[in-house]
């Protein structure tokens, strides 16, 4: 996401709208002269464990980038669990994410400056001969502006940078001859008709062959974009005006990025995440600084760092006084409304806001970038990766991690900025984290659930882009580094752009249009970086100072005291008239109560209820405050409901030669059997039953005896499979999906249900693999004959003696025990079609609460999600005892009536729900004043 350097001089020695000639002679030099600041002040990690750190990220970069020329090349990406490549259309579609997928070799164009930047001259020198022989940018597909701008367009781009620094030093590329920026030119041809609309954003979408709005481009009907689609491509865009001189990249890119400003909600200065590029309305009016939002809010600075524009700066700094302002609940980055920004939008936070420290740090405020990164850092300990979302209260919420490098780019800021040896400690963790979660024999896979610990067939381009790129560099000393990496900006995708391109090609006019659209307060904006001195005060403990607070704040303290308190404490004594748990939608009299809470019930076709919140037709604040607290309990209860239906998803982990315990799959779980949670794993041996079906006595007891038996599902109940393994002497089952190229990357797990009778009698574990994980098994038998795998309710940590014979892993924290539930699971009840198969998701008389994102463009009404529909959520170990005690004594009596639950009942600390209650509230009294 960021920049090698920033700003505008050191302390005061620079005058206000100093020439940028003198701004790019001192580009990077604040952040690095706060270094000494910190020496004194902590013990420095040694210049041999440094190296020894360096060297371990280079081999870990040839593991990744060696496997996917190998195994993937020229395809766009590497499926490192089955060691092919990924191809767009030959694999099941992912949605949105394939849109990054373009047939032009994207992992290679995305890792060229990565080479540069580890000193692999040579082998950079072979990509590009590469990329200039094989990738083709004139593909019949339809793919992502945002993406291939960022990736691709960025990715040539920094090719082009080193390789021209590289030939005027005399040794490598010296046949080179701009072919790279021929590419990106060409390229940008492509791109430029998606900006082909009224507003001049652009398109999302656009097929680099036949363009926008054709018949067969397939693409062009869309009306909407995010924010940061149309605001992130500045630099690439007047990087490539101001290499070749053409300016039309340059004057679209500034054409987007002023409707973008002019657009913002006047009165708090905010953006949404999605806008109409036609109208310009906002269509998401929620705001942030994650996804969907976040590198425009990068751009604008590294726009101002890169080009020298006052205007940008300048919106940058309105922007972020308004995000300080509003979003950021140190340590929490919460997303509001635009239009009522003291209103929360949601109670979750997205894994790509984690770039944001490192922003704030190039803006120079380092007390909310150290505390931000503090709290994320605590919930990397306690999963080993950063979810895709997170609650406030630090539960998991989207539990997947595609390996994102956010993180490790603030870490490497951070370091950067003060010197702090404890981010060397933090990337270090990072390093053994990799290595021993999510490393695989054909490199580095996504984790599907950092809960279990399961990967997903995934390694992104954006892995060998910036993971390896900021892990380098913060162990590298400079020497180490074969150019001045401070004589480059960082584009989102750590891509680098040289900073005298500020003072080349400069036919752009720089006409400021911020002062039109706003009055201007100067003394929020700094003209020059911040002097040390007032960045870290002569205390080398000061870093330490701010972190230490939040040291305990996701495994052992409850977490209501981050979240923004209002002022007001709630009515003493006052209780809600009426709860959740005694609410019947045929009561006339509880409907009546509804209503006067603001609460709409609406009746679907399917027999559902759904529960909708106004609070502002509420009769009153009072009112409106019961009809929060009743969505809350609305909320706990569903979930409570759901939590009884389901069981964890479960793992199968290989074990093995060569994989040693790096392959983890994802597997559904049995509601028959030895429960894996509440049992030792059960370790063995793999081989298929004959007949393969397990429906009826197996012919070949002796090859199962003792193992666990693979079977392939249909044509009769999984219990009868289980039971004629059982009988045949196997220690497990594990039942494969019959439907070829089923995955668990694009369908839902399956539970195993009983057959309507005892199943008591079944004493072994079983577990359901779909096609795509099964056929991983079934190749490693092929190939090694002996497959050793383990079941269990999540990944254990690896055997170090058995993996020490191929690569040394790296030692960390296990993993907690803690157990879990999935959102997406299917309850498959029988292994064939017959009337009593059934699914979680029909759920004739259940309750549906509206989904939160669709609620966000609902201003001022406001609707809670629905915890039975896309509602991941499980409760971290440690629970907060200051509970409410009727909640309490109600989870406990529906934990003791239902045996089959083998988890901890996680209720909310009343503290905490009062208090978004209390903020709530107040935010309404607000708005009927502004309103009034």
């Amino acid at each position: 996401m960021s920049e090698a350097g920033g700003g505008r001089g050191c302390g005061s020695s620079v005058p206000q709208r100093a020439p940028w000639s003198l701004v790019a002679a001192t580009a990077a030099f604040c952040l690095v002269s706060a270094t000494s600041v910190w020496t004194a002040g902590a013990a420095p990690m040694s210049r041999e464990e440094r190296q020894k750190l360096g060297n371990q990220v280079l081999e870990m970069f040839d593991h990744a980038y060696g496997n996917y020329m190998e195994h993937a090349y020229p395809a766009d990406e590497l499926m490192p669990l089955t060691c092919r490549g990924r191809v767009r259309g030959q694999e099941p579609s992912r949605g949105d994410v394939d849109d990054a997928l373009g047939k032009f070799s994207l992992t290679l164009i995305d890792s060229l400056d990565t080479l540069v930047v580890l000193n692999k001259t040579k082998e950079f020198e072979d990509a590009v001969r590469k990329v200039l022989r094989d990738v083709n940018l004139d593909n019949d597909v339809v793919v992502s502006v945002f993406e291939t701008n960022i990736r691709v367009l960025g990715g040539l781009l920094g090719g082009h940078s080193l390789a021209i620094m590289l030939k005027e030093k005399g040794e490598y590329m010296q046949w080179y001859n701009d072919e790279l920026l021929q590419m990106a030119k060409q390229l940008g041809y492509k791109l430029l008709p998606a900006f082909n609309t009224t507003s001049g954003l652009p398109y999302p979408r656009i097929n680099l062959k036949f363009g926008i709005r054709k018949p067969e481009a397939r693409t062009g009907t869309e009306t909407d974009t995010c924010t940061a689609c149309a605001g992130t491509l500045i630099l690439e865009f007047a990087a490539l005006s101001r290499f070749t001189g053409a300016t039309i990249f340059e004057e679209y890119a500034r054409k987007a990025l002023d409707f973008l400003w002019e657009k913002r909600q006047r009165s708090s200065n905010l953006v949404g995440v999605t806008i109409n590029i036609h109208t310009g309305d906002w269509v998401r009016k929620d705001s942030g600084v994650g996804a969907g939002i976040d590198s425009y809010y990068e751009y604008l600075l590294k726009a101002y760092v890169l080009l020298g524009d006052d205007s940008f700066l300048e919106r940058f700094n309105t922007h972020y006084d308004a995000i300080m302002r509003y979003i950021s609940q140190p340590p929490l980055l919460l997303d509001v409304h635009i239009h009522k920004p003291m209103l929360n939008a949601r109670t979750w936070m997205d894994a790509l806001l984690a770039f944001f420290p490192g922003l704030q740090v190039l803006k120079g405020d380092i007390r909310p970038a150290i505390e931000t990164h503090e709290m994320l850092y605590q919930v990397i300990k306690k999963h080993n990766f950063l979810p895709e979302a997170f609650t406030t209260d630090f539960r998991v919420h989207w539990a997947q991690h595609p390996l994102r490098p956010e993180f490790a780019e603030s870490t490497y800021f951070l370091y950067k900025a003060t010197g702090d040896p404890y981010y060397l400690e933090v990337g270090k963790t990072l390093i053994e984290n990799l290595n021993k979660y999510a490393r695989v024999p054909c490199g580095f896979a996504a984790m599907k659930d950092v809960r279990t610990g399961s990967h997903e067939d995934r390694m992104d381009s954006f892995f060998l882009a910036e993971m390896f790129k900021y892990l380098y560099l913060l162990f590298a000393d400079k020497e180490d580094i074969i150019f001045d990496i401070e004589d480059y900006i960082f584009t989102t995708e750590a891509h680098l752009l040289p900073l005298w391109l500020s003072t080349t090609n400069q036919s752009i006019s720089k006409k400021n249009t911020t002062s039109e659209y706003t009055e201007l307060d100067d003394s929020n904006f700094d003209w020059t970086c911040p002097n040390t001195q007032i960045l870290f005060p002569n205390d080398p403990l000061y870093a330490q100072s701010i972190r230490e607070p939040l040291k305990n704040v996701v495994d052992k303290s409850c977490p209501r005291g981050i979240i923004r308190v209002r002022e007001e404490s709630f009515r003493s004594g006052a209780k809600p008239p009426l709860r959740a748990r005694d609410f019947m939608a045929t009561n006339p009299e509880h409907l009546e109560i509804l209503k006067k809470m603001g609460v709409s019930l609406i009746h679907l076709k399917d027999g559902r209820v759904q529960l909708v919140q106004h609070a502002i037709q509420a009769a009153s604040s009072i009112d409106a405050e019961d009809g929060l607290r009743f969505m809350q309990e609305m909320i706990e209860l569903s979930s409570q409901q759901q939590k009884e239906q389901q069981l964890p998803p479960r793992a199968v982990q290989i074990v093995s030669h060569p994989f040693f315990g790096r392959v983890v799959l994802t597997a559904g779980p049995a509601q028959f059997g030895l429960d894996l949670s509440k049992h030792k794993e059960t370790r063995g041996f793999v081989a298929s039953s004959k007949p393969y079906n397990g429906c009826s006595e197996l012919t070949n007891p002796e090859a199962v005896m003792g193992k666990i038996a693979l079977i392939q599902r249909g044509q009769c109940m999984f219990a009868e499979k289980a039971r004629n393994i059982q009988n045949a002497g196997a220690i497990g089952g594990i039942v494969i999906d019959d439907n070829e190229g089923s995955s668990s990357d694009t369908a839902p797990l399956f539970q195993m249900a009983g057959d309507g009778k005892d199943t008591d009698d079944i004493k072994i574990p079983m577990l359901f693999l779909f096609s795509k994980e099964g056929s991983i098994i079934l190749d490693a038998i092929r190939e090694y004959e002996e497959v050793e795998v383990l079941l269990s309710d999540k990944a254990k940590d690896r055997d170090p003696e058995m993996e020490n014979e191929e690569q040394p892993s790296s030692e960390n924290d296990s993993q907690s025990a803690e157990q879990i539930t999935s959102s997406s699971q299917e309850v498959d009840l029988v292994d064939q079609e017959s009337p009593e198969e059934s699914s979680l998701n029909s759920q004739p008389e259940s309750l549906s609460l509206a989904d939160m994102d669709n609620a966000a463009s609902v201003s001022p009404s406001e609707q809670i999600s629905n915890p039975m529909e896309n509602h991941e959520t499980t409760s971290l170990d440690g629970e907060c005892t200051d509970l409410d005690n009727q909640l309490q004594e109600q989870s406990e009596t529906e934990e003791d009536s239902n045996p089959n639950v083998s988890w901890g009942k996680k209720v909310q600390p009343i503290d905490s729900i009062l208090a978004d209650w209390n903020e709530d509230i107040e935010a309404f009294e607000m708005m009927e004043k502004d309103e009034l």
